[in-house]
């Protein structure tokens, strides 16, 4: 048996966009699940939110995300990253350059020190993102 780590974000009634978004990025499989479908609402304006997606992407990305009902505490995107590394450089070229559109590049994608490429951006729904493609010295 395998353990694996998915990523979870947390969203403030935007899940349904981000994640479709994430699906054009990575491609795969996208299945969103309602608090109205679990019977979980504690208010009727509760029932569209997403209590859990998850995002089967191609080249094996993974990850889950919900909304947070506005009951709860919400911080976005201060205390973790979406890291993408392998050896692919078009496939993750490609994601960098699609997660970047609409947001912002904190470093551009090009060579590091340590001999990969590697770049940082965080895109329009405030997540931030490394990408490292190994195999490039």
């Amino acid at each position: 048996m395998s353990v694996q780590l998915n990523p979870y974000l947390s969203f403030r009634d935007n899940t349904r966009q981000a994640m479709e978004f994430y699906s054009s990025v990575f491609g795969g499989t996208l299945t969103i699940s309602t608090f109205k479908e679990y019977q979980a609402s504690s208010d009727p304006s509760e029932d569209d939110l997403v209590m859990h997606s998850q995002l089967e992407g191609d080249h094996g990305v993974v990850f889950m995300a919900s909304d947070t009902p506005s009951r709860m505490e919400y911080k976005p995107g201060t205390n973790f990253s979406m890291s993408l590394s392998g050896d692919d450089e078009t496939v993750l070229r490609g994601w960098f350059d699609r997660l970047a559109d609409g947001g912002t590049v904190t470093m551009p994608l090009d060579k590091a020190p340590w001999g990969d490429l590697f770049g940082m951006c965080t895109d329009k729904f405030g997540i931030a993102w490394l990408v490292n493609v190994s195999g490039q010295g």
